[in-house]
């Protein structure tokens, strides 16, 4: 049993304490998702979440390198693929749309590429919906709100940064009884506030769980996640059929571990996951291995992870930043290097960030992952 989460009342924390005293104690991941998700009071449908405003602040925002390189690798693979005439420019959970933004920008670099690709976006909340279409005015984008709607009569070439961290995670603990039961989320003895507790059902997972894992002492957690697997072998499946790449980029871990990621992030401060539902940002640790396996099993071929440091210096960023610097005052040039350093650097995002790309089988190798 866990310590109940002392939060502000919300109405989503109002809605979660009807559903838990109706049907009882919910799964991590069912959490994780209606936080999220709720059509009226998810986080993404009601929060300002991106930016110096918002909760937190992602790569592209941090610096246009870092979008412009990503246009960039598309344009390569496009070359390496064979230039086809049609092919769409994707995007997955795009925020602002400011990396496509600055990816079409570095498109047009090359012409023929940017001729030949149409931009869409993968967004469920028409708010943020509404706020690409602002990013991208004078674009012909395209927007749909799963994979599965993706178009279909053209190769892919798909970008996704920390997209892969928002999907929801199980969470498994070890019992005293050397059990594996699943971590829920339920009610305090008073129901008004929101705790873990464990199922008291035993889960078979001891044949499933990687060798180094199977030993863990009780007290252990493990998490899982349906939902990223399930991205995977729907992406893989994608390029198999109509050929292309997907780039995914994210923190996380890049071997099996024991111990709980899941975080809720709030006004650029970690917060208490339970304390106020749908008014913070949640996510976990990716597991990069089991990403990889779940793509490597529907078919197709996987690069990485490589550390997102050594993958955007691979890709040039410091050439990049010299340019920048080149055209930019004292001030900016401090802001330049600012943020190379906060996305290479290992004590920054350049270790714990990762890169992966999965392709079709026999498919070119992408740039970056030599």
């Amino acid at each position: 049993m866990g310590t109940p989460s002392a939060g502000v009342s919300t109405p989503l924390l109002d809605i979660l304490r009807r559903r838990i005293a109706a049907e009882g104690p919910i799964s991590v991941a069912a959490y994780m998702g209606e936080c999220l998700l709720h059509p009226e009071h998810g986080y993404y449908r009601s929060q300002e979440a991106i930016g110096r405003r918002g909760d937190f602040i992602t790569a592209p925002e941090i610096s246009q390198m870092f979008g412009e390189l990503l246009g960039l690798w598309a344009a390569d693979y496009w070359q390496r693929m064979g230039a086809p005439q049609n092919c769409y420019l994707v995007e997955l959970g795009p925020g602002r749309g400011t990396l496509m933004h600055d990816a079409l920008r570095a498109a047009r670099a090359l012409p023929p590429f940017r001729a030949a690709v149409t931009p869409v976006l993968v967004e469920a909340s028409q708010r943020m919906v509404d706020m690409q279409r602002e990013t991208l005015a004078g674009e012909k984008a395209e927007w749909c709100g799963t994979v599965a709607s993706l178009p279909t009569d053209a190769p892919l070439i798909v970008l996704a940064n920390e997209f892969l961290d928002a999907l929801p995670v199980r969470q498994f603990q070890r019992g005293d009884d050397g059990a594996w039961h699943e971590r829920c989320v339920g009610l305090s003895d008073d129901g008004k506030a929101l705790q873990f507790m464990l199922d008291p059902r035993a889960m078979p997972l001891d044949d499933i769980l990687p060798p180094a894992l199977r030993g863990a002492p009780p007290g252990a957690i493990v998490e899982s996640s349906p939902a990223m697997r399930a991205v995977a072998s729907e992406i893989s499946a994608r390029l198999l059929t109509q050929g292309g790449v997907a780039l995914f980029v994210d923190y996380g871990y890049d071997r099996p571990g024991l111990g709980e990621t899941l975080q809720a992030v709030r006004h650029h401060a970690y917060a208490d996951p339970l304390a106020e539902p749908g008014l913070a940002d949640l996510t976990a640790h990716v597991d990069f291995a089991a990403f990889a396996a779940s793509a490597r099993k529907a078919g197709a071929a996987a690069y990485g992870p490589v550390g997102q440091g050594a993958f955007l210096e691979a890709l040039g960023i410091r050439a990049r930043a010299e340019r920048l610097r080149a055209n930019a005052n004292a001030s900016q040039r401090i802001d330049i290097d600012a943020a190379l350093h906060r996305l290479t650097a290992p004590e920054a995002m350049g270790t714990l960030f990762k890169a992966i790309a999965l392709t079709p089988p026999h498919a070119p190798e992408p740039a970056g992952f030599a």
